[in-house]
């Protein structure tokens, strides 16, 4: 997990790899991130806009702007949180995102919290070779 807390709203992101919705022989690997975003402040705020910025392992970027997430633009008040889940696929099997999120007060204040730097990485897999200890010959 990754976290990272901007005047005191607190972002916390969670990647994992989706291996059903991976297809590594046509180069597309998907990752899916659950976000936690909890209003640790003691002032109401809106969660406005959204900036990602996405570089696989060979340095190429993309840039993700919009209104919201997953369709929402959500008022946490003091003490409550928001919690979402997307995806992002990649050509790549490994790479990694950061970006901010652009809030808004009552009082129509807006200003960017981080989301922190998180890695998207391809769990390894490891063929199992007649040496290796797992090999069914090798379990005596």
């Amino acid at each position: 997990m990754y976290s990272e807390t901007t005047r005191s709203i607190k972002v916390t992101v969670r990647p994992f790899y989706l291996d059903q919705h991976s297809d590594p022989g046509n180069d597309h690997y998907v990752w899916a991130y659950h976000v936690i975003i909890a209003n640790e402040s003691g002032e109401t705020v809106q969660l406005r806009n959204r900036h990602w910025r996405i570089t696989d392992e060979n340095g190429r970027l993309q840039e993700v702007r919009g209104p919201g997430v997953v369709g929402e633009q959500p008022v946490l008040q003091p003490g409550q949180s928001f919690e979402y889940t997307s995806s992002c696929p990649l050509t790549t099997p490994s790479g990694f995102m950061v970006g901010d999120y652009e809030m808004e007060t009552p009082a129509g204040e807006r200003f960017l919290i981080r989301v922190p730097a998180f890695s998207l990485d391809r769990p390894a897999h490891i063929p199992i070779t007649a040496d290796s200890p797992q090999h069914p010959r090798r379990l005596n």
